[in-house]
């Protein structure tokens, strides 16, 4: 079994414009937000030529439980009992980002990112400002779930877990 490289990177940022309240029914906004996030990710994914990813109900359960014990944290804490599912995580103003904003910010490093093998993949010499991205692209990750819980201080978190998750160590993302 593989041994994953864990990245613990708490992102808050300032409230992004444009987010739009919805009218739409609950089981139509998680529809909504599972082709939103997974539409974000297989783009990044398909101009890199790195095939598609599914989604799995069962990594977004993982994902969502996970996502209502973080919420209840100041900070973001990775779950170290994972073996081969991958993991990212997210923290931000709650309502002021979409689905798309959220993952943006993980593909944004892709501007540090050089695909060399793990850990040799960030122009700064620190895989923490990439390993969000590095999970996004890894070609063998074919499975991805996530959810979302509101979290203290008017924040919210997202949690997404991959199968089979990526980072692993002398290994390229693509």
């Amino acid at each position: 079994m593989h041994k994953h490289l864990f990245i613990l990177l708490a992102m808050t940022a300032a409230a992004v414009a444009g987010s739009a309240a919805s009218a739409a029914t609950p089981s139509s906004r998680l529809a909504s937000f599972k082709e939103r996030v997974l539409a974000m990710h297989n783009k990044e994914r398909a101009g890199l030529g790195v095939g598609p990813l599914a989604w799995s109900d069962a990594l977004a359960a993982n994902a969502s439980r996970w996502a209502a014990r973080i919420s209840r944290l100041s900070d973001l804490e990775h779950d170290e009992t994972l073996d081969v599912e991958g993991e990212n995580l997210w923290r931000g103003t709650k309502g002021a980002y979409t689905p798309e904003d959220m993952v943006e910010l993980w593909i944004d490093e892709k501007r540090a990112f050089r695909n060399n093998p793990i850990p040799d993949v960030s122009i700064t010499g620190d895989i923490g400002d990439v390993g969000h991205y590095t999970q996004v692209v890894w070609r063998s990750t074919t499975l991805v779930g996530c959810a979302v819980a509101d979290a203290a201080g008017g924040d919210e978190v997202m949690v997404c877990r991959y199968m089979e998750g990526g980072n692993i160590m002398g290994d390229r993302a693509y």
